[in-house]
């Protein structure tokens, strides 16, 4: 049946039944050993969000594939015609772009508002990586259209992205995968990952990548799994209420509760605008700004140990 269908679909069918084995196999690994990765109500929160995002996925497709494929036709500069460079050339800029959207998804609140809900959970395994970001395809595709401008076609941009998405959740475990140090200077690992879903202080914002972890390294966003502390998964401060709907507008209320009690227009914008944590009176703090105090305080730690 395989042999009928075009290689793209096969790879990515290989791919989807790999990562539904690893779950399974995860899973059971997990319950033998009685490590606790999972958590059966927060597994099914997992499904449900999947669930919710597959369904917003089906319904803006046509018009994802519409704005990509007219400005292909319509505003492609070049197009590479070896499909070696072709391929090679969309999976890193592609991998790129997800960067920046996920980057803005970490450092503009209402962003953030929508991607937090990836992030809500206090577990980290493999059906984190299906917690989806369920009204990031409304806006996916604005940070994609580059690559129709550079000449890939919208079927081929959305396929990379379907990739790079499966290669993203593979990486959401909590077993330590032994792995060649040359990989991680290139790709993205489950440690790199662990790193990303942890709400320790120095871990906040960073490894932002989906396929290769350079655009943190030479972005400053890179962090190494480092702490003596064990990782803490979730955010800094979890909502009360984890039930469906909570899960999913819990940051828009509290969003919209602080633009209402800010006391002129230039706050009200600043909340949608700037990174989770700011405020126009500086009651609350921004990742930057409690990793800076952080850092002071260990600093000051060390000093004080050095000269006792």
């Amino acid at each position: 049946m395989l042999q009928h269908l075009d290689p793209r679909n096969q790879a990515a069918l290989v791919l989807m039944g790999l990562l539904v084995v690893l779950t399974l196999v995860e899973m059971a690994l997990s319950y033998w050993e009685d490590r606790k990765y999972y958590e059966t109500r927060d597994t099914l929160t997992n499904i449900y969000l999947t669930s919710l995002a597959v369904v917003t996925n089906l319904c803006v497709k046509v018009f994802t594939f519409f704005i990509l494929d007219y400005t292909y036709h319509h505003y492609r500069l070049f197009q590479i015609e070896n499909i070696f460079w072709y391929w090679f050339v969309l999976v890193v800029v592609q991998d790129f772009l997800y960067w920046v959207l996920h980057y803005t998804g970490h450092y503009c609140r209402m962003f953030w508002a929508m991607h937090v809900t990836h992030h809500s959970s206090e577990h980290f395994n493999f059906t984190t990586g299906f917690r989806s970001t369920v009204f990031e395809p409304l806006y996916r595709v604005f940070f994609y259209l580059p690559l129709a401008v550079m000449g890939f076609t919208a079927l081929d941009i959305l396929y990379a992205y379907l990739i790079t998405q499966l290669y993203g959740n593979l990486v959401h475990t909590q077993y330590k995968i032994p792995l060649p140090k040359w990989y991680g200077w290139i790709f993205v690992t489950p440690a790199h990952h662990r790193v990303h879903h942890a709400s320790n202080i120095p871990y906040l914002d960073k490894n932002m990548g989906m396929v290769f972890i350079i655009w943190d390294r030479v972005f400053g966003t890179f962090r190494d799994e480092d702490l003596p502390e064990p990782v803490k998964y979730g955010l800094t401060k979890q909502p009360e209420d984890m039930g469906p709907v909570n899960v999913l507008f819990h940051e828009w209320k509290a969003l919209l509760h602080d633009v209402k009690n800010a006391p002129d227009l230039k706050s009200k914008i600043g909340y949608f605008i700037h990174p989770p944590g700011w405020s126009h009176d500086g009651s609350t703090q921004t990742a930057r700004v409690l990793q800076r105090e952080y850092k002071e305080m260990e600093e000051a730690h060390k000093k004080h140990e050095t000269a006792a």
